[in-house]
């Protein structure tokens, strides 16, 4: 199938400019647990990048929405699998976030036939994580639970996690790189247990 007509079905893929490589993006303000926290100060949700900026445009808002009617196409595993292969790094939803048990159970498949990627999910939707078990997640797909709260510990039902902290002492480095993971490869790491983000 030619790139023109995966990217058709699956309304394409996202590039970041912060990223090692390609992303996949929804609509934020059709985050099940995201859209609300995004009305409680005090929230990594409250003011969500996502829900400003360029974000706000037409013609990415148009896209995210195809991306997210997209989930329900038959050929949509398959046609993501060919778009995703030729990469080494991969992060799902850059905005945006899991919609339901069969759409996390989907993205592991994908996973399961892209071996050489290295895949990366952030995620607020404790109720569709804790129904399935740390075993059934790919040997190449890190799912990190993020804090719902700035400077909340992490949580302790699941071993892959990420915060957001004022104190200084986080671990992600863009900030002094040109808002860029350059060489920085932390959230795919199983072997790191919390990635921590500078609030900004």
């Amino acid at each position: 199938m030619l790139k023109k007509e995966l990217e058709a079905i699956t309304g394409s893929l996202s590039k970041p400019s912060k990223m090692p490589g390609p992303a996949y993006n929804l609509p934020a303000y059709k985050c099940i647990t995201g859209q609300k926290l995004a009305k409680v100060p005090g929230s990594v949700c409250f003011g969500c990048y996502a829900l400003k900026g360029r974000y706000r445009f037409k013609n990415v808002k148009t896209a995210m929405e195809r991306r997210l009617e997209a989930l329900q196409d038959p050929r949509w595993v398959d046609a993501m699998i060919q778009l995703i292969k030729p990469h080494k790094e991969f992060r799902w939803h850059d905005s945006g976030d899991i919609q339901s048990l069969e759409h996390l159970q989907n993205i592991f498949r994908i996973c399961r036939k892209t071996p050489d990627t290295k895949h990366w999910l952030p995620t607020r939707e404790a109720s569709i994580l804790k129904r399935v078990s740390v075993n059934e997640v790919p040997r190449n797909l890190v799912i990190r639970f993020s804090s719902h709260m700035i400077d909340q510990a992490p949580v302790n039902f699941w071993p892959w996690t990420s915060t957001v902290t004022t104190d200084g002492n986080h671990s992600c480095p863009a900030a002094k790189q040109n808002n860029e993971c350059k060489d920085c490869r932390q959230c795919w790491n199983r072997d790191i247990k919390n990635v921590s983000y500078g609030k900004h």
